[in-house]
């Protein structure tokens, strides 16, 4: 069974690039577009192996959504990823 791997980015054409890359290499990817949908999606898929995550969204930007998963007592592994400088 393929590693699950959450994107959680709100430009789309970057997720689509991510998504891509790692489906390419096996890994089963579920997409969310902010921190709120995020959560929802770890509720959703708790076998989540590793998320990456934007830094700046909109509704519940990555590290507020850091700040739920581990209050909430998840162990996953967090990657941030930006585009800013």
């Amino acid at each position: 069974m393929a590693k699950k791997i959450m994107i959680v980015e709100d430009s789309n054409t970057i997720r689509q690039q991510v998504k891509f890359t790692l489906s390419k290499k096996g890994f089963e990817v579920i997409e969310a577009k902010d921190g709120v949908e995020g959560l929802e999606m770890l509720k959703a898929h708790a076998d989540v192996a590793v998320i990456i995550s934007d830094v700046n969204m909109p509704n519940m930007d990555g590290l507020t959504m850091l700040e739920n998963i581990k209050a909430q007592g998840h162990s996953v592994p967090i990657m941030m990823l930006t585009t800013e400088g």
